[in-house]
């Protein structure tokens, strides 16, 4: 049954004679408690909030000592009372719910100040068990804010500390009463807050299930951004980026930044950094890596793949950026460079230039620890939600299929090559040698293309293909793009294998004299 309302939209700015206050971030509730103090208003309060406003000097009233019930089971009862929640939801503009508040002594709860137990903290603390995760469920904040916010002619309600300030703007500039805009937009606030409060505790619950019956993607809004990847779309950030990475120098990050320092995060996480790594990256895709015994060596040898496409790109390595790397890449426009670290000598370097941007990860990067379970992306009539392609294969993984076996060097640079694959756009090719990528293609319809335009590349920069090895990120459906990389120069080829005409796949790269291994998976990336 719809419930038509019996009241019409309230646009007039309401006093504020009650205020009920419950925060877990107590940041600023003093001051604010002072502010509503001055202008009047009744306080109301629960456990370390009223401590706190006390503590201040400012009169209190007890949630227990209002509704006559004391808080009980460690504090999961305290604000579940009709005397609580009937001073949220009573339409003090209808009659009936005027006589029901006198015939029940209710009085109104004209502003609600409640923030929620972190929920999201206390799951991403190593170690957070199930029954952690139940208990930090929050339920008599959410039920407060959820009555509040629905009563939004009667009713102000703030979730957040950062609304301080305006809300205590609109006590001054309205004598004491806040404005029907703010009420809407705050309750608009509040049930977004909530939304994303069930879907973070959904997604925990459900992180073990094959299929959850139901994907929730609740995010609170991050930054809002100049545009999106044209200036004609609208765009913002939301989520937790914070959490994993910081852009220390630079002008704020855009829409495209944010996409190709995913890219750069996600490429980097598959090495740990017992190994130095560089990658180049441009338009969310390598255009050279490499690694090395330093990590000078290793950015050179990366730019050499390619020396035209770095420049406005994206460069990230797994070591604490120092002076002498810094001073290379300096040596070309970089849109964005990230690391783990940054030593002085480099930062003073690089913050030089005011319109590259910085970027600090957290160790939680390696080994993809910054990747949630499930990846999804929007879709017409919906969203498609798949397991974030996380696997990666060690030598111990791959079968050797060919007569030729490759030795411990040319399986140290199919294992590389693999890994530079798993990013580059299907169809994917990469060809490299020695730890470092001297071809890339992908991106093409067909992977025969993909191989001559990593073949070009190599040649363009000059660099031999004689003995390489080459990656692919889906099996050659075919025996022409076998033939194709030994006529390059490979030596030695790593692909998924399970091609109806793997046997001729095969017997090429047997006539070529060249090794062949099959991971067994494939890395498309669409």
């Amino acid at each position: 049954m719809i419930h038509h309302s019996k009241v019409t939209l309230n646009k007039e700015a309401n006093t504020v004679k009650r205020a009920l206050i419950s925060v877990f971030d107590k940041t600023g509730i003093s001051e604010l408690g002072q502010t509503l103090h001055r202008h009047g208003v009744e306080l109301i309060s629960t456990g370390g909030t009223s401590r706190k406003l006390k503590e201040a000097g400012l009169p209190v009233t007890d949630v227990d000592e209002l509704t006559g019930f004391p808080e009980c089971f460690d504090g999961r009862v305290k604000t579940l009372h009709p005397l609580i929640h009937g001073g949220l939801l009573a339409r003090r503009s209808l009659e009936e719910d005027r006589a029901d508040m006198e015939r029940l002594g209710i009085r109104g709860i004209d502003l609600l100040i409640v923030n929620l137990y972190p929920f999201e903290e206390a799951i991403s603390t190593e170690g957070t068990s199930i029954a952690d995760a139940y208990e930090n469920i929050d339920i008599g904040g959410p039920a407060m804010l959820r009555a509040a916010a629905k009563n939004v002619n009667e009713v102000g309600v703030i979730t957040d500390p950062a609304d301080y300030h305006e809300l205590e703007n609109e006590l001054e500039q309205q004598g004491g009463k806040i404005s029907a805009d703010f009420r809407r937009r705050m309750s608009a606030k509040t049930f977004s807050l909530t939304a994303t409060y069930d879907a973070a505790i959904a997604n925990f619950l459900n992180r073990d299930e094959e299929q959850p019956g139901s994907f929730h993607a609740g995010f609170p809004l991050h930054q809002p951004l100049r545009y999106g990847e044209n200036p004609h779309q609208k765009a913002g950030m939301y989520g937790r980026p914070d959490r994993h990475f910081q852009c220390f120098h630079g002008k704020a990050l855009s829409y495209n930044n944010y996409l190709d320092i995913d890219a750069a995060l996600n490429f980097i996480a598959e090495f740990d950094q017992t190994e130095t790594v560089c990658g180049i990256f441009k338009h969310t895709v390598p255009c050279g890596a490499a690694k090395a015994k330093s990590l000078a060596e290793a950015w050179k040898r990366a730019y050499a793949t390619d020396t035209v496409s770095p420049f406005g790109g994206i460069v990230v390595v797994n070591q604490t950026m120092d002076k002498e790397t810094a001073g290379l890449i300096d040596e070309i426009f970089t849109e964005l460079i990230l690391a783990p670290g940054f030593t002085d000598d480099a930062r003073s370097l690089l913050e030089q230039k005011a319109n590259r941007r910085l970027i600090q990860y957290s160790q939680d990067v390696f080994g993809h620890g910054h990747q949630s379970k499930w990846s999804y992306r929007s879709n017409v009539g919906g969203a498609l939600v798949q397991e974030t392609d996380m696997k990666m294969i060690a030598a111990a993984d791959v079968e050797v299929v060919t007569t030729q076996k490759p030795d411990s060097s040319q399986l140290d640079d199919l294992l590389f090559a693999w890994k530079v694959a798993k990013h580059v756009k299907s169809n994917a090719i990469v060809f490299a040698s020695e730890g470092q990528t001297l071809g890339i293609g992908g991106g093409q319809p067909s992977r025969v293309d993909a191989s001559e335009i990593a073949v070009t590349k190599a040649r363009k920069a000059g660099l031999s293909l004689e003995g390489s090895v080459v990656a692919s990120d889906a099996f050659f459906p075919f025996a022409d793009g076998v033939e194709a990389a030994a006529e390059a120069g490979a030596a030695a080829v790593i692909q998924p294998g399970g091609s109806v005409r793997d046997n001729e796949v095969l017997e090429a790269a047997n006539r070529h004299n060249m090794c062949m291994v099959f991971t067994g998976m494939r890395h498309f990336r669409h």
